[in-house]
Parts: C-alpha cells; sequence; structure tokens
C-alpha cells in the first residue's frame, strides 16, 4: 500500500511538472480569460459583484466614524403612533379631516417658516367632509410656501393615463434631443400619476414626486431626483424645494445633480428634529403656549408620519425600518448642501476595476515578480484600498467602490498561488526530461554557485540572481538558495545558488540540453555580478557535478532517495571547492 501510494505521489508530481512544462506561465492568461468571462456574466446576468458592492456600501455608511449632522433647519412633525391615539376620539381614525391640516398650517405660518411640506398624497375628495376640504383649499391657496408631492406610477402603466404632462403646473418641456420626436408628440404625452386632489396646490405649481426606488434587493441607497419621459422633465420635491429655497450652497450645483442621487444618511433614524403632530397642533391653538413661540420660525417643516400602521417605513442601508419621511427630509437636505455621495456604481466601472485589477494581478504572476514581495504587496494594497475607501467615506462625499473588484483579484490571485505553489513542489520533485516514475535509474546534473562577496548579500538581491537565471534557462530546473546571513554550520557555505537538472538515461539529448543551459549560466555569471553592482572583489565559483539517482534496490521510499540527493549535493560542494579552475574574479573579468 504504501509503494503504491508514493507512485501514485510521484506520477501526479510528473503529471504536474509536464502540464506546467506544456502550459508554463500561459495558465495564467488562461486564468484570467476565465475571470474575465466570469466578471463579464455576472455583471450582465447574475450581479452577485453588485450585491456584494450594496453590501460593503451599507457596511461602511452605517459604520462611519465621521457623519455628517442633520440640519437643524429641517423639522419633522409626526403624525405618529401618540398623535392617532389622542386625535382618535374626537376625530376617528386615520385619514383625519382636512381642517385639521388646514388649522395646522394655518397657525404655523403665524411663525414664518421658510416652506410646509406635505409628505402625505391628497388623491381623493372627502365626501363626508366638503366643507372641510374647502377650508383646506382656502388656507393653501394663501400660502406661498406649502409643497405636495406627486405619486409617480409605473411608467407602464402611462399609455393608459389620460393625464398630460403638459396639463401639470410648472412642468416645462426639455429641449428637443430627438429629431423624430415631434412638439405635438410632446404636448400629448400622457404620464401615469396621481396629483394632489386640491385645485389651489395644483394652481401653486410647488409640486414634484416624492417616490421612493429600492434597489434589487429591497434597500433604498438612492433617491430620484427627477424623471425625464417623453421630452419632459418631472422633478422630485427635494429639487422643487431647493430651487424655491434659493440657497446660495445649491445654485452651482443644482443643474448638475444625478437623476438618482445616492443618499448621504445623517445617521440611523430620528436623527433629525421631531415634534409630535397632536403636540404641536394643541399648542399652537392654545392660548397659553408652552412651546417656544420661534419654533419653526425659517424652517423646512416636513409633515409625515412613521406610525407602523401607516405603512411608510422603509428598509435603508442604515435601518430595516426607516421612516419614509425621514428619507425625504434627508435628500431635501442632500439637495440643499449639495454633500450628497458621489459614486461611480454601475456596471462599467465595476467590469473596468475588476478587469483592472484581475490582468494586474495576472502580470504578476505571468512574470515572476518576486513571490514572497508580491504577496506582501498584493495583501497590502487589498487592505489598503479598503481602508482608502473607509477613510473617503468619512472624510469626504465620495464612496470607492472597490469591494467587488477587490474580491475577483483576490479570488484569481488565491487559484494562481495554488497552481504556483503546487507546480513548484512538482517541479522540485520531477524537473526531468523523459523520466517515468517507473524508470529505474535517473541522471542529475548539480551546479553549485557559489557568491563571494565582502558582506552577505541580501535576499533580494539573491532572488535577483536567481530569477536571472531562470530567465537564461531554455530547460526546466530547480533553484535554490543558500544564504551567509544563516546561523550555524549553513552560514559556512556563504552565499550559495545550487541549481539541478534531472533527466532519463535513455535521453540522452536531455542531457546535453542542460549541460549547454549550465555553460550558459557560467558565462552570464560575470555579466549579472557587474549589472547588480556588487563590488568589484566579488568573486564567483561554480562547478558541474553528475551523478545518478537509483530506484533499484529500494522500496522508492521517500528517506532513500533524500540519502541519494544528500550525498549528490556533498559531492558537488566537495568539487566546487577543489576545481579551482572554475573560480573567478569579477575584478578581472571587468
Amino acid at each position: 500500500m504504501i509503494v503504491c501510494m508514493i507512485k501514485i505521489k510521484l506520477f501526479i508530481g510528473q503529471w504536474l511538472a509536464n502540464i506546467t512544462r506544456k502550459l508554463k506561465n500561459n495558465f495564467y492568461i488562461y486564468l484570467a480569460t476565465l475571470f474575465t468571462l466570469l466578471v463579464l456574466l455576472d455583471a450582465s446576468t447574475f450581479h452577485v459583484g453588485e450585491n456584494i458592492r450594496d453590501k460593503a456600501f451599507d457596511f461602511m455608511v452605517k459604520h462611519r466614524v465621521l457623519q455628517p449632522n442633520a440640519d437643524r433647519d429641517i423639522v419633522i412633525v409626526d403624525i405618529n403612533e401618540a398623535s392617532l391615539a389622542a386625535f382618535a376620539k374626537e376625530y376617528g381614525r386615520w385619514p383625519w379631516p382636512r381642517q385639521v391640516l388646514g388649522e395646522f398650517v394655518e397657525n404655523v405660518q403665524a411663525q414664518k417658516p421658510k416652506a410646509i411640506v406635505f409628505d402625505i398624497v391628497f388623491s381623493d375628495a372627502d365626501i363626508y367632509n366638503a366643507d372641510s376640504d374647502a377650508y383646506f383649499n382656502d388656507v393653501i391657496a394663501t400660502s406661498d410656501n406649502t409643497f405636495f408631492p406627486i405619486l409617480r406610477l409605473d411608467v407602464s402603466e402611462d399609455h393608459n393615463s389620460q393625464l398630460k404632462f403638459s396639463q401639470i403646473p410648472g412642468l416645462t418641456a426639455l429641449p428637443p434631443t430627438n429629431q423624430n420626436a415631434t412638439s405635438g408628440a410632446v404636448k400629448n404625452a400622457t404620464v401615469a400619476a396621481v396629483l394632489p386632489h386640491f385645485d389651489a396646490a395644483l394652481k401653486s405649481g410647488r409640486l414634484g414626486t416624492h417616490n421612493v426606488y429600492p434597489d434589487s434587493d429591497g434597500i433604498v441607497r438612492e433617491y430620484r431626483l427627477f424623471h425625464d419621459d417623453y421630452g419632459w422633465r418631472l422633478p422630485s420635491l427635494p429639487l422643487v424645494i431647493a430651487e424655491f429655497s434659493g440657497a446660495k450652497s445649491t445654485q452651482t450645483t443644482i443643474k448638475n445633480l444625478p437623476k438618482d442621487m445616492l443618499i448621504n444618511w445623517r445617521g440611523k433614524p430620528f436623527t433629525y428634529s421631531y415634534a409630535t403632530f397632536s403636540d404641536v397642533f394643541t399648542d399652537l391653538a392654545s392660548k397659553t403656549k408652552v412651546r417656544p413661540p420661534h419654533e419653526f420660525t425659517n424652517k423646512i417643516v416636513i409633515i409625515g408620519s412613521t406610525a407602523a400602521g401607516l405603512f411608510d417605513l422603509k428598509a435603508t442601508a442604515m435601518d430595516k425600518q426607516f421612516p419614509g419621511v425621514e428619507i425625504l427630509a434627508t435628500a431635501i437636505d442632500n439637495v440643499k448642501h449639495g454633500d450628497y455621495l458621489k459614486v461611480w456604481r454601475g456596471k462599467t466601472p465595476y467590469v473596468l476595476m475588476s478587469l483592472l485589477l484581475i490582468w494586474l494581478t495576472t502580470a504578476a504572476f505571468y512574470f515572476n515578480v518576486d513571490r514572497d514581495k508580491f504577496n506582501s504587496i498584493f495583501t497590502g494594497s487589498q487592505i489598503g484600498l479598503l481602508v482608502l475607501s473607509y477613510i473617503a467615506i468619512n472624510f469626504t462625499n465620495t464612496y470607492l467602490d472597490l469591494t467587488a473588484p477587490l474580491l475577483w483579484a483576490a479570488a484569481l490571485f488565491g487559484v494562481a498561488k495554488i497552481y504556483a505553489l503546487a507546480t513548484d513542489r512538482a517541479l522540485q520533485r520531477w524537473l526531468a526530461f523523459g523520466v517515468k516514475a517507473d524508470d529505474a535509474q535517473h541522471s542529475v546534473l548539480i551546479m553549485p554557485i557559489l557568491i563571494e562577496a565582502s558582506e552577505p548579500l541580501s535576499d533580494a538581491l539573491l532572488k535577483k540572481i536567481k530569477r536571472s537565471i531562470e530567465l537564461a534557462n531554455t530547460t526546466p530546473n530547480n533553484i535554490e538558495i543558500l544564504q551567509g546571513t544563516q546561523s550555524g554550520i549553513w552560514g559556512l557555505f556563504g552565499d550559495m545558488l545550487l541549481i539541478n537538472w534531472m533527466y532519463a538515461d535513455n535521453n540522452a539529448e536531455y542531457g546535453e540540453t542542460a549541460k549547454h543551459d549550465a555553460l550558459a549560466i557560467a558565462q552570464l555569471l560575470p555579466t549579472l555580478v557587474a549589472k547588480l553592482g556588487l563590488p568589484s572583489a566579488t568573486m564567483t565559483r561554480y562547478a558541474l557535478h553528475e551523478g545518478k539517482l537509483s530506484n533499484q534496490g529500494h522500496t522508492l521510499a521517500a528517506n532513500s532517495l533524500a540519502s541519494q540527493w544528500r550525498t549528490l549535493f556533498a559531492q558537488a560542494v566537495i568539487k566546487l571547492e577543489h576545481e579551482s579552475q572554475y573560480e573567478h574574479s569579477h575584478e578581472d573579468l571587468a
């Protein structure tokens, strides 16, 4: 059984060595091509990388050390559970008669707020309270700072709608961009949307959408600032309010705002200033007021609900249950200050960044960059880029979306490293020409090279010498390094490189090729020493020793082969010491 297992290992080693000789470093090109196809397939079909990127974004945004503060001039008047309970006896269940909201607006206006924004869709008339509706309409007709939402329905329903874009007050057609679009087609374009029922709200023109569009995983990360359809632009409430407020911070950016704004969250739910609707309403109507008299002066007052029963809770990057009214508040805040997050989130940047990292990693393996150094550089760069991404989102309004590309590069690096280590191990055992696992005897050519300098050579310098020798070879071989900095008896060997070739006895041409390579290396040594800038007194000595590895009379156990290798190594080193004719002085050769 042991003999059988050893033969299997030897066969696998030989097979890997043969594969390596055939593929050489082209394996890394094939691997990178495969990963390129996987990235393109993922970007177009599976979207695994996109989901990874979104999860990484959520984690970084949620765990920022430095988060922007919520605008203190934005106040949410909350129709919460407490308000619903407080008004239940007098006004019944929600929705309350519009007179309640009318009285609220009328009383709040006395404090001169900058804007009053409804996050409530008034889609229909209250047929049981016509007078209440009329009162509400009269109140908003006298105001010049009330804003109302439009609910944009699915685009697929546009052709069934009777509502034309041209009928929505405040909208203007976009400059024509399509030569096939006629002015008549634009004028008659219809839109599926729910407008406020009240004439005063429509005539004011202070209308905008408040739709929230989650990503494919159901998480809200962006806010749609405008809809461009059929030659018309339908703005959102945050965009309309920003234009109305005339804030200096928005004037230079408002024309360049993205269609879908990546929200720069201010924190967890209830980060903004909140006031309970029933408390504010009661205090405003009371003769003896306990709340600050200028609580809403110059404020943007948003009327919405966080009551779970009114179903305006959304999953966001910050929390699974985030009030919809606070999403609106955050969007208004972002547009007002122009500090929304900027990121290249589409398929194109994902593919380009992934392919760049994949092929850079491949190039390092293909050109045999120093493995130890590359391992450190690769690991450090992976960690560094993630840290850079985290720092950027803390100190700037930019998110460096690198997670998925880094994972692709790490996956390729892992596969390539396993291949490199496996083939190295196979070549260490079976770097042979025409050798079969059941051959009785093999020939081995060993070339020890001793570099004698005034100071021990650094690890990096020895690796450069090893790499130069590898590039000069036409035959597979094994190169080991013994450093003079090693302790004990090994330090007496100085800085030495040990090269060996193994080939079958019945393939004499292979042996000749190996010897030709050895002589080429010997001729290269003086030039190589000079090129590396070693001291002029540096000397190089080498020897060529040929021996045999025999399987006859053995069970192919590892210790029997190891003893033969040790004997050959000792003989080669002894030969190196006695063959002074191979001693070369770098000074003489220069």
